[in-house]
């Protein structure tokens, strides 16, 4: 398969200062060392828990935070500097899904320059040629054509987020960021942006890179998947490897909160928890070092890793 994004020890640190003269002190290690590949279409899960670093991971890859070390490679160009990534188009083709869809939507501006700002950027249209194209995206995400005329206080939170998934495609991009994109949505509306984002990407054949915290919706979505605490990552595999052959302790203390819909076993789906729970309290200290920094990932498979003391057992 082909590479699009190769990430090579990503750091990002952010300074923490104090003192009379502000100097700093200490740092916040959001994302401390993180090694991955996304390929041409194919999802990736990234999950953790909130303040993991993933959105922060995320925000990296569309270039809004700045890289304390380590590499971004784009189709082998080196993306952590905006003159490389203005230089080949990157902001056209890696777009940014929001969670918010609220703020991340201008309330003054109507639908059609809020999806046309993107095209404006990169493309040369007519009004015509434009507001054609506009409604045909709105099409793919399952919204009428009068909807241009609108602004995005008129829509509900579904909508929003759908709106939001046509003005990232409007580029026609290659990999497409999508950080919590439903998780301020109703299970419902959930399953009916989900469905839209597999269509989109069987048509034009992206690359997601889905982050989120829930374990059940990135089973539905994702190829791969990335667990990660601390900024660190503390398990990468296939879905199959995760959710059937976990080897982290944070990894199955994650699956086991899962929330399950069989009810005539409830009570052996609560001593499965608490039995995990009481785990992770009495071994935790085998999976991270002195300073609860996560170990380095070793492999277990050709496509399975798992972060573990050297020379320790699984």
């Amino acid at each position: 398969m082909t590479e699009i994004i190769k990430i090579k020890d990503l750091k990002i640190h952010y300074p923490i200062r104090s003192g009379f003269f502000n100097r700093v002190t200490d740092h916040v290690l959001a994302v401390d060392g993180v090694d991955f590949i996304i390929e041409k279409g194919k999802t990736y899960g990234l999950v953790g828990e909130s303040g993991s670093g993933k959105t922060t991971t995320g925000k990296a890859i569309v270039g809004l935070e700045k890289v304390t070390g380590g590499q971004i490679l784009y189709e082998d160009q080196d993306v952590t500097k905006a003159r490389n990534r203005k230089s080949i188009q990157y902001n056209k083709d890696v777009q940014m899904i929001f969670q918010d869809s609220m703020s991340s939507l201008n309330p003054k501006k109507r639908v059609l320059d809020i999806i046309a700002e993107p095209i404006r950027n990169f493309e040369r249209l007519s009004d015509q040629e434009e507001k054609n194209k506009v409604k045909s995206l709105l099409d793919i995400v399952g919204m009428p054509e009068d909807a241009i005329y609108k602004y995005p206080h008129e829509f509900s939170g579904g909508q929003r987020q759908r709106l939001g998934v046509a003005r990232a495609v409007a580029t026609n991009p290659k990999l497409i960021v999508a950080d919590e994109p439903v998780s301020a949505l109703d299970l419902s509306v959930q399953a009916q942006v989900l469905n839209f984002m597999k269509n989109i990407q069987q048509e034009y054949g992206l690359s997601y890179l889905f982050i989120s915290h829930d374990l059940g919706v990135v089973k539905h979505m994702c190829d791969n998947l990335a667990i990660m605490y601390k900024g660190r990552f503390v398990e990468i595999g296939t879905r199959e490897d995760i959710y059937n052959n976990a080897q982290h302790i944070y990894t199955k203390r994650l699956l086991s909160a899962i929330p399950q819909i069989d009810v005539a076993h409830r009570n052996e789906h609560k001593a499965e928890r608490r039995r995990v729970e009481k785990e992770y309290i009495e071994h935790q200290k085998d999976y991270y070092d002195q300073h609860g920094r996560v170990y380095d990932l070793q492999s277990i498979s050709e496509t399975h890793q798992v972060a573990l003391k050297k020379g320790g057992d699984i």
